[in-house]
């Protein structure tokens, strides 16, 4: 664990990239500037972050925590596996939307970060799909799902709902209205869990 007055620091720094990231967008945040914001030399925040990539990255990470978190506890939870896929898949896709709407300098960060399969948004995914395959799981476990093993199963989820849960597809419906998304969102996810529940859509 670091000491305080360093984990205060690098939450200082993280603080001022993030203003400075909102205010000028990505081409224009610069090290020296986070360092002016702060008043210390742009070498102290080096001892912090090798790079403004390593700082990027380190943004990236605490954005997306809360969505983990969340999913984790959806994934923990006492419902029925059908529920908490449901609930689980929502979460995702109105997290990344409510990203999109209210940080969308950062949203355009994340999806070329995925884009580009960076580490921090490289292990985001794996996560993600760690979160879903243990609900998965637990439906197979349970006989609530009918399909015959973890991979297909694990395929009719990803297939069907990837324009609800890819940062990518998120991006790209930016300029549609959320409200008709969603219900199409809910149509598809009637569909896969009747799918998962009877076997009959898997192929």
């Amino acid at each position: 664990m670091k000491p305080r007055s360093e984990a205060g620091a690098e939450a200082r720094i993280l603080d001022a990239a993030m203003e400075e990231l909102r205010k000028n967008g990505r081409r224009r945040l610069t090290v020296v500037e986070i360092a002016a914001q702060l008043g210390m030399s742009h070498a102290n925040v080096y001892r912090y972050f090798e790079s403004k990539a390593a700082l990027v990255d380190a943004l990236m990470l605490r954005w997306l925590q809360p969505v983990e978190a969340e999913l984790r506890v959806i994934a923990d939870g006492p419902d029925p596996a059908y529920d908490k896929l449901e609930r689980l898949i929502s979460a995702l896709n109105s997290a990344y939307r409510d990203r999109l709407e209210s940080e969308p300098v950062l949203f355009q960060l994340f999806a070329e970060s995925v884009d580009a399969s960076r580490g921090v948004t490289r292990r985001h995914r794996l996560r993600v799909q760690s979160e879903i395959q243990r609900v998965v799981d637990e439906g197979l476990a349970s006989g609530l799902f009918a399909i015959g093993d973890q991979r297909r199963a694990l395929g009719l989820v990803y297939d069907t709902m990837h324009r609800f849960i890819h940062p990518v597809c998120v991006r790209l419906d930016a300029s549609s209205a959320r409200a008709p998304l969603e219900l199409r969102r809910d149509r598809v996810m009637r569909l896969l869990l009747r799918g998962l529940q009877t076997g009959r859509m898997a192929g």
